[in-house]
């Protein structure tokens, strides 16, 4: 066993005896901006923001949203900085008549006659407030469906109607006028202010598309240009500075080409961002940023197609001048290697798989922006949080955590810096580096062999640093250890640090 030491400057590296792998800071080689780590309130927030409970509330809330530590220096959260909203359909005042499973049914701010009701989603919008209390700096809504009012079914599920949206010829301008007065109603009602609003949500999706589970709608890429072009018109008129995002992909070879689907809802980079795209080019389009946002689902496995494709994807939005966000994962039945969704997991097991995840979705892919599908969850590998509803409570579990070594300490505005070494090793060691605004580092190291790691850590940037670190492992959860000098089996550390003066 050798030690895993921080070199602090060039002087103290020099000093240090010379065994084991280093791993070498390249301070001259920034790469992306990472903008925040998020999670959704889909759909336990309904339920959850809802019990009679506020000290159990309190707990979820913290666990998600805190900065805070204790009187050990121990976390109490993950200080998660976007939190995403699901604006809901109305399936939920359809009961059974909406064709969509209890549990993913929601209410709608608006009512059949074109008033809104700002007592409605009472629940998730007490999570936008609890969220806002911890500080969390950053809201985005997104949609699976437009209002039953404005669908053609009256469904807010596609029902096997095929590839195109599940919108009125004539509802596109109703639709996003819908959207830009719930956002202003809901700041002026909860002094919540949305600065991002997906309009659509995984539209070239094959499997939910087919019948009923929950709320989701297809749609082509010229029936999105549309609805884009109507939403940055309808934010226009009510005064608002949100910017729409597209769009939610649910598969990143989507992203990049025809997959599993037709050419209408395919190669959604060049066809949104390429001037040549006429009937579809979004790149001029008023409150539309140069982003392109996508679900890292089903491209986890085999390892090493996970890489290629992120440098692919890398490769054609530098080409295209954009910048890529991953909005969604949770684990899915092809994730075998830990056993796919089913049964909630609360060990590192899960905990690891996701790290892995996030390590190639930033440093290959370089998203700018990270989120974890669902906050809290049942027994399904869905959620960062098991809640049992009945008893109303949560409990949490090493993937929370493990997204913290992250969330927590890389905060928005920090920039990733290249890191060299030895060869990666997607079942042993892998490490990013992070610098925040303030000028503090984050760097974070996956140990995820069942043997305890032997490297070093330079940071030649000619300073003095002072470092801490926060253990995530089957028994630590984002615990202070110090300055350690091993990485333990199956864990992740993150050493933070501030420079000294």
């Amino acid at each position: 066993m050798k030690p895993f030491i921080l070199a602090c400057s060039s002087l103290a590296f020099a000093l240090l005896p010379a065994q084991g792998a280093t791993y070498v800071v390249d301070v001259s080689a920034p790469r992306q901006t990472v903008s925040h780590f998020g999670a959704s309130d889909a759909w336990s927030m309904q339920n959850i923001g809802v019990w009679p409970d506020t000290v159990a509330q309190a707990q979820i809330a913290d666990w998600l949203f805190s900065l805070e530590t204790d009187g050990d220096g121990q976390p109490r959260g993950i200080g998660l900085s976007l939190w995403r909203f699901n604006l809901g359909a109305g399936s939920s005042e359809q009961g059974r008549e909406s064709q969509i499973n209890r549990g993913t049914r929601t209410e709608c701010l608006m009512n059949a006659d074109g008033t809104f009701d700002f007592t409605k989603q009472a629940g998730q919008r007490r999570f936008l407030r609890l969220a806002k209390a911890r500080g969390v700096p950053h809201f985005l809504a997104f949609l699976n469906s437009a209002p039953v009012y404005f669908t053609e079914n009256g469904l807010a599920t596609n029902t096997g109607r095929g590839g195109t949206i599940n919108l009125k010829a004539d509802a596109f301008d109703g639709f996003a006028s819908f959207m830009a007065k719930a956002l202003k109603g809901i700041e002026a009602n909860d002094g919540i202010h949305f600065d991002y609003l997906c309009p659509v949500n995984e539209p070239d999706g094959h499997w939910n598309w087919l019948g009923p589970k929950q709320e989701g709608s297809p749609a082509t890429n010229r029936e999105i240009a549309r609805l884009v072009r109507e939403t940055s018109r309808a934010l226009t008129a009510e005064g608002l500075t949100t910017q729409v995002m597209v769009d939610e992909s649910s598969d990143l070879r989507c992203l990049l080409g025809i997959y599993e689907t037709t050419w209408e809802r395919g190669n959604t980079i060049s066809t949104f961002f390429d001037k040549d795209s006429t009937a579809t080019y979004l790149g001029d389009t008023p409150h539309v940023p140069r982003l392109i946002l996508g679900h890292s689902y089903w491209t986890n496995t085999p390892i090493p197609y996970m890489k290629t494709i992120r440098q692919q994807l890398r490769d054609v939005c530098r080409a295209h001048g954009i910048g890529f966000w991953q909005t969604e994962l949770c684990i899915m039945q092809n994730d075998k290697e830990i056993g796919g969704g089913g049964g909630y997991d609360f060990s590192m097991k899960t905990a690891l798989y996701v790290a892995r995840v996030i390590h190639h979705d930033l440093k290959y892919a370089d998203a700018e922006s990270w989120s974890w599908w669902r906050a809290c969850g049942g027994d399904y590998k869905d959620g960062l949080i098991r809640v049992y509803d009945r008893e109303q409570r949560g409990r949490d579990s090493k993937l929370l955590w493990a997204l913290g070594n992250y969330s927590r300490f890389v905060r928005p505005g920090a920039v990733r810096y290249e890191v060299g070494g030895p060869d990666e090793d997607p079942y042993g060691q892998m490490v990013t580096a992070f610098r925040n605004q303030d000028g503090s580092w984050a760097v974070v190291a996956i140990n995820y062999a069942d043997e305890t790691a032997d490297f070093k850590l330079s940071l030649p940037d000619g300073k003095r640093h002072r470092w801490q670190a926060y253990r995530t492992s089957e028994e630590e959860t984002l615990k202070p250890v110090g300055s350690p000098t091993v990485l333990p089996p199956r864990s992740i550390t993150t050493f933070v640090d501030k420079p000294l003066k």
